[in-house]
């Protein structure tokens, strides 16, 4: 026996025979469609609208079935949108799951479980694309817990050999932390496609675990241009920019073509590495793609042409966005600021408000950076108040630590003590080590013994502070207290970080480093070198002995200097590249003060503009001076 549907089943449903009849059913299997047909927001509307149906007799197949379902999902009324669809000779589940489906993918995608606990208690069997589903809602609120019981699902219903099922689980494990639980699954499947080695690469990708994703990486059987992309992208984030460089490079040997996402991530590789040649190539490839319209793309592109030295470059591809984002005014600002061009980094800044477009948080730290690198105090200042008194950023750790910079490299030292002691968060290892840095510049012991106390709890392990105070205290003679620093380092096994220079000649990196001997061309150097020196000498140079602090005689101090890796890079970009072209030089540490004065001296005596790149900041030579205005 059938149960009634509504209470007005026992309206004729039959088509009357008189005309006028007719036009009214008519009349009303119009309003039908244009009225209550697609507005119904309640199991009572849907009744009202079933009741015309039937008087009209109209056909089932005019209702729009998955709002049926999506009204009547988590009501008393379920088993009534049931049995409409069977009227309607719809498949159930096929409804059901153009529900979970719209619900999985919205903002609430709990829904789609919840309905999924309702089809279960109503015995509606679900397939693949029910489980599919309700796992895409579960990935999306890392449900780890409804998503075993999916599994479960799959299993117990045999859809083991489903591969897109599996990979979906293996996804959701991976996302939610089971990382185990994902590969074992991974090792258990009979089947795999390159979407499931792609998911375990990019899961071990985000969990810092880059040598077991290439691992896998290189035992797949076939690659796609996302298998590349995804282990290209984990070196680059993983500090690895070289491997990165490489493995792209094998993959054009492949010959497959980069897509926008590599693009971006060997890009990022460029500016970590200072690997103009290749970037600028990308660049090129990148404008032939059609990708000259995407902004993340070209907000990379300006970062890649600021790390190597391209500071015009950099600005021509920001001149020539059609979109501009916060990130691409933030980068732009930073990179002018991180050349020694303050001024221009303010005025874009203005020009940023001007067009009502609001700074962020990073805005700031390339404003501060500008003003803290061209000893900017009031500018500064002024900045640091309007972030929270205007715009209600609040400033972070990166900020105070620009600020204590400022303060500090202007000799305003006890000032930037107070700032310290008086900041809302707990001074890091990078504001105590600001405030030392400017101890070392104005050579005040006092302070520095007070920045070392917290650096030595914060970051005991940081040899550049070790470092830093035994220099302050050589160039005071406080020769038994450079011991100590020294004996300090070999009791808690510190070891100072070399110095190393890399230059890149026909996209191929070379790297120095002090003293090197090593190099094939290290013979050809040398040569260059004494040319150079003679002639540096003739117009009045003398190496600064006093960065040497070694206790050997004053010509070995000098043989030290000499030997410094910045200055080998120099000669071999002179020997290498073509005269009026730029020499560019990425260094590991700070530029000292005897390879600043060098450099200014040999920009001038080879009429070469050559741009180091140290731990802070860029030094532009030419012409015999520097754009950092010998401030740094």
């Amino acid at each position: 026996m059938t149960l009634p549907l509504s209470p007005v089943t026992a309206l004729h449903t039959l088509p009357s025979s008189n005309p006028n009849q007719r036009y009214i059913h008519n009349s009303l299997s119009q309003t039908l469609k244009t009225d209550l047909l697609y507005t119904f927001n309640s199991p009572f509307e849907l009744k009202q609208l079933h009741a015309l149906i039937i008087k009209t007799n109209t056909p089932y197949s005019i209702l729009p079935l998955s709002r049926v379902g999506s009204v009547c999902a988590f009501t008393p009324n379920f088993a009534y949108a049931q049995q409409i669809f069977e009227r309607a000779n719809k498949p159930g589940i096929f409804l059901w799951n153009s529900c979970l489906k719209e619900f999985a993918e919205s903002d609430s995608p709990i829904y789609a479980i919840s309905l999924f606990h309702w089809l279960r208690n109503y015995d509606v069997l679900p397939n693949s694309f029910t489980l599919s589903f309700v796992l895409k809602a579960c990935s999306h609120l890392f449900d780890l817990l409804h998503g075993r019981i999916v599994h479960g699902f799959i299993e117990k219903l045999g859809f083991q050999s489903n591969v897109f099922l599996q990979n979906t689980v293996v996804h959701l494990y991976a996302s939610c932390g089971a990382i185990d639980d994902a590969k074992l699954l991974f090792e258990k499947m009979t089947k795999r496609d390159v979407v499931t080695w792609n998911i375990m690469i990019t899961q071990l990708v985000k969990r810092g675990d880059v040598d077991g994703a290439f691992e896998l990486f290189s035992q797949m059987p076939e690659r796609s241009v996302r298998s590349w992309t995804a282990m290209i992208a984990g070196f680059v984030q993983c500090a690895k920019p070289k491997e990165a460089v490489h493995l792209f490079t094998q993959m054009e040997e492949e010959g497959l073509k980069p897509n926008e996402v590599t693009v971006v991530a060997v890009l990022a590789a460029c500016a970590d590495l200072g690997a103009l040649d290749l970037g600028k190539r990308i660049h090129k490839y990148s404008n032939q793609s059609g990708f000259k319209r995407n902004t993340r793309i070209c907000n990379t592109l300006i970062d890649m042409y600021i790390k190597c030295g391209c500071l015009s470059d950099a600005r021509t591809v920001f001149e020539e966005m059609e979109e501009r984002t916060i990130v691409s005014w933030s980068a732009m600002i930073q990179g002018l600021a991180m050349h020694g061009q303050a001024e221009e980094a303010l005025k874009l800044f203005s020009k940023k408000i001007e067009i009502g477009m609001k700074p962020n948080a990073v805005t700031f730290v390339g404003l501060l950076h500008a003003c803290s690198h061209m000893g900017l105090i009031n500018e500064g200042r002024r900045f640091f108040a309007s972030m929270t008194r205007d715009y209600g950023i609040i400033p972070q750790i990166e900020h105070y630590g620009c600020m204590v910079d400022l303060l500090s490299r202007a000799g305003l030292l006890l000032e930037a003590h107070e700032f310290i002691k008086n900041m809302p968060i707990k001074p890091n290892s990078v504001v105590w080590g600001a405030l030392l840095g400017g101890c070392r510049v104005h050579k005040n012991i006092l302070m520095a013994e007070e920045a070392i106390k917290h650096l030595f709890e914060l970051d005991p392990l940081n040899d550049g502070y070790y470092v830093v105070l035994s220099n302050i205290y050589a160039e005071a003679k406080r020769f038994e207290d450079t011991a100590r620093v020294r004996k300090l380092m070999r009791e808690r096994g510190v070891k100072k970080t070399p110095g190393w220079s890399s230059i890149t000649v026909d996209e191929v990196v070379h790297e120095f480093v002090a003293g090197d001997e090593t190099h094939p061309s290290i013979e050809e150097i040398f040569k260059k070198w004494d040319e150079l020196l003679e002639e540096m000498r003739f117009r009045g140079y003398v190496a600064n002995t006093s960065v040497v602090m070694l206790d050997v005689e004053e010509n070995e101090k000098e043989k030290v200097i000499y030997r410094h890796s910045e200055k080998l890079a120099v000669v071999f970009g002179l020997m290498n590249t073509p005269n009026e072209t730029p020499i560019r030089i990425m260094k590991n540490l700070r530029v000292c003060e005897d390879c600043h004065a060098a450099l200014k001296l040999i920009s001038e005596i080879v009429k070469r503009e050559i741009v180091v790149r140290d731990r802070n900041r860029f030094h532009c030579f030419k012409d015999g001076s520097c754009s950092c205005g010998d401030y740094w």
